[in-house]
């Protein structure tokens, strides 16, 4: 089954994950795209990108909504003509969409050993090298990258840095849910960060805890 998992994290906010193991021909003949969609489509050049952006489609229609519904602001952010809120990801063989009533982060990721090579332009380090086994630091690591992906995502400012704007408290790998922090400019937000791994992939989602946003 394509659909993968589903869960439904509150009242307002659902996860959607789908395993894309269909066709680009049977993936699009199903799908009814605006013509923008389906221009930016038909520039893809890898299949694999295509397929993905197509599975999300699919996973709209799940929540009963269609292409002409998503729409995406200057910054490419993508928004709901209804006024929910909604975050997308696609990483090799897995989608994924968050949709709430609130702001709201996603990323999948898939698992994979370069990240150690590139932790120093993330996060700092020093904390994960002490872990005693490479695959619980590619784990940790990875949980990270998601996390502050999500974020980013969600709070769209030009300039924002994942080393430098945005900071993950520590997190056991047994408790799957963690905080972060993002702080640009003239505005702080904290966010709920659950994270679920499956098949050699990492996904982050992110919710904005109201109680905390700061605005100077």
């Amino acid at each position: 089954m394509p659909l993968y998992k589903t869960i439904t994290v509150n009242s307002t906010t659902k996860v959607l994950i789908w395993k894309i193991e269909e066709s680009y021909d049977a993936l699009f003949k199903e799908t009814t795209l605006t013509d923008r969609s389906s221009a930016r489509v038909n520039k893809m050049k890898s299949e694999l990108h295509q397929r993905g952006f197509l599975s999300v489609r699919h996973l709209l229609a799940a929540e009963g909504y269609t292409d002409h519904d998503l729409y995406y602001d200057e910054n490419g952010k993508p928004h709901l003509l209804d006024g929910k809120h909604i975050s997308i990801t696609h990483s090799f063989i897995f989608s994924g969409i968050i949709i709430s009533d609130i702001e709201v982060g996603i990323d999948i990721e898939k698992k994979r050993e370069k990240i150690l090579k590139i932790a120093h332009k993330f996060t700092t380090v020093e904390d994960y090298k002490k872990l005693r086994y490479k695959e619980v630091q590619i784990r940790k690591l990875t949980i990270v990258w998601c996390a502050k992906e999500s974020l980013y995502k969600s709070f769209n400012r030009v300039g924002l840095t994942f080393l430098n704007h945005i900071s993950v408290a520590d997190f056991s790998l047994y408790e799957n849910k963690t905080t972060a922090n993002v702080n640009f400019e003239d505005k702080e937000e904290e966010f709920d960060v659950w994270f679920l791994e499956f098949e050699g992939f990492t996904c982050a989602y992110a919710l904005l805890n109201e109680r905390l946003r700061h605005d100077s």
